[in-house]
């Protein structure tokens, strides 16, 4: 750099570094520092514990089923998404062909487009309200009200969906992938239209079949946009909060009878509700310590060779 240039790029940098300082690394050192203590919340006093709430967390049966649950989450949410956002990109960018013999979209891709995104304009809380109509345990739910029209549930029993331990974490699966698939859709279907046409008709000319097509060209073409999309849903498939605490039985979610408990809802029950502030800020430290390592792990696993056309 030129003489006097580092100080007009300190000048610049001054400001942002410092609020980032301030609102995002200051709070995660004093949440630390708060997980040491037996702080109550209310209280203005607390005394030092050291290590004690990081010991009573892995004895703690509810959390600690809490993270199996984030686990599944982590797993599928990832997986269901993206390939389900890859296969309908495909469609609308090279599923078809042309009048010309050419590679194009299938028809009326421009208003498919939209119709996928559709969900991803709607907030958390309203798809909560919305399949919270769709999973009602009674003839007037949507999925019920089906299965009795097509005599696959008694309407006297219906399917409590969000009250049966076997089908509760998968509804909310369904709802996360729902509201994803347009959002990656569109991500994958702009790095996809950047892939010259030319690829795609010299793999059909020497021919290639849509899958050929679709693993050996599209794929790895596309995996700097995977590899984002993998990160972003594994850090989302971490929290869960809203849908859980809304959508479930319990204080803050969790039920039936914790059995679609994640880390987040624990921690907020034992800060809001029971008063144990040190204990659910070690909570927090785990979850911060358990996203990054998510992060850091799915960055290495998708890690490859970049491919350039």
């Amino acid at each position: 750099m030129r003489k006097g240039q580092h100080r007009f790029v300190a000048g610049f940098l001054f400001f942002p570094v410092a609020l980032y300082l301030i609102f995002v690394i200051w709070p995660y050192i004093q949440t630390f520092g708060y997980s040491l203590t037996d702080w109550k919340g209310q209280s203005q006093s607390f005394d030092f514990v050291g290590l004690d709430n990081y010991t009573a967390l892995f004895k703690d049966d509810i959390f600690m089923g809490a993270i199996w649950h984030n686990i599944l989450f982590l797993v599928f949410i990832p997986v269901i998404t993206i390939l389900l956002a890859l296969f309908f990109a495909f469609m609308l960018n090279a599923g078809g062909r042309g009048r010309s013999g050419g590679v194009s979209g299938v028809a009326g891709s421009k208003y498919y487009r939209v119709i996928y995104f559709f969900p991803q304009v709607l907030s958390l809380a309203i798809l909560a309200v919305l399949f919270g109509a769709v999973y009602r345990s009674d003839g007037g739910g949507m999925l019920n009200g089906v299965l009795i029209k097509l005599g696959l549930v008694d309407s006297q029993n219906p399917v409590e969906w969000l009250n049966e331990p076997n089908f509760v974490l998968w509804a909310l699966m369904a709802v996360v992938v729902w509201h994803g698939v347009g959002f990656y859709l569109v991500l994958f279907s702009a790095a996809m239209q950047s892939i010259p046409r030319d690829i795609y008709e010299a793999a059909l000319i020497d021919g290639a079949s849509r899958t050929q097509s679709f693993f050996r060209i599209t794929l790895p073409l596309l995996w700097d946009s995977v590899q984002t999309a993998w990160v972003y849903l594994g850090i989302a498939a971490m929290d869960m909060f809203i849908l859980v605490s809304t959508m479930t039985a319990g204080d803050y979610g969790g039920g039936p009878d914790h059995h679609s408990e994640v880390m987040s809802t624990v921690m907020m029950r034992n800060f809001l509700l029971y008063g144990r502030s040190g204990y659910a800020c070690a909570m927090g430290v785990v979850m911060l310590v358990l996203t990054l390592i998510v992060s850091v792990v799915m960055l290495r696993a998708t890690r490859r060779e970049r491919i350039e056309f």
